[in-house]
């Protein structure tokens, strides 16, 4: 890497950094380009420049967010032996993420705040199309394994997206046993149902 291409990264990890901490701090809403201004000592410009909107910086903070929890997944994934099994380390691994993940607030912010450009609803699809991607292809294993049976592997993603979705909103108020209880439940419930066996 050329030493003008580290300056660029290293400015841009800077400002990734300090508005991380102001996010966490202050919410989505409450943190201004100009607080990460005073933070970084990076000009509005230079910011832009690097993430085009407070959007884009954000999108970028939720993209570190995506690939650090997949990481963090993958490095213990194996401890799992079966496709059940790993849902169920899945759900557990998702509610103490974000349980513990100091943007968590932040997020449901962004999420919930009003009109965003094409291009940011674009992103956000995009990562939402790499949730359903990721079930599915945990899914499809349990399919070619045996464990799991169903003909839509890419609804029954979708479901599951949906599902943790939902967790991760209803738990927030919670501490930390019930809410993994309430993901181990939902967990029970998207493999087993609550429907008694016909006679």
């Amino acid at each position: 890497m050329n030493k003008k291409k580290q300056q660029t990264e290293q400015t841009k990890k800077k400002i990734a950094d300090a508005s991380k901490t102001l996010f966490a701090q202050k919410g989505y809403k409450a943190t201004s380009i100009d607080d990460i201004v005073k933070a970084t000592g990076c000009s509005a410009g230079n910011i832009y420049y690097h993430f085009k909107s407070k959007e884009g910086l954000f999108l970028h903070l939720m993209d570190d967010w995506n690939r650090e929890w997949e990481d963090n997944w993958l490095a213990k994934e194996s401890m799992y032996a079966t496709t059940i099994d790993k849902l169920y380390g899945m759900a557990e691994h998702a509610a103490l993420d974000q349980l513990n993940h100091p943007l968590s607030k932040a997020v449901d912010e962004f999420f919930n705040s009003a009109e965003k450009d094409p291009e940011v609803e674009e992103r956000i699809n995009e990562m939402v199309r790499g949730y359903i991607e990721f079930n599915r292809h945990l899914l499809q294993k349990g399919i070619d394994d045996g464990e799991l049976e169903m003909a839509d592997v890419t609804g029954i993603a979708t479901i599951l997206d949906i599902l943790m979705y939902g967790l991760n909103q209803h738990t927030r108020r919670m501490g930390r046993e019930e809410a993994l209880a309430a993901y181990r439940l939902a967990m029970d419930v998207f493999l087993h149902g609550i429907a008694k066996p016909s006679r």
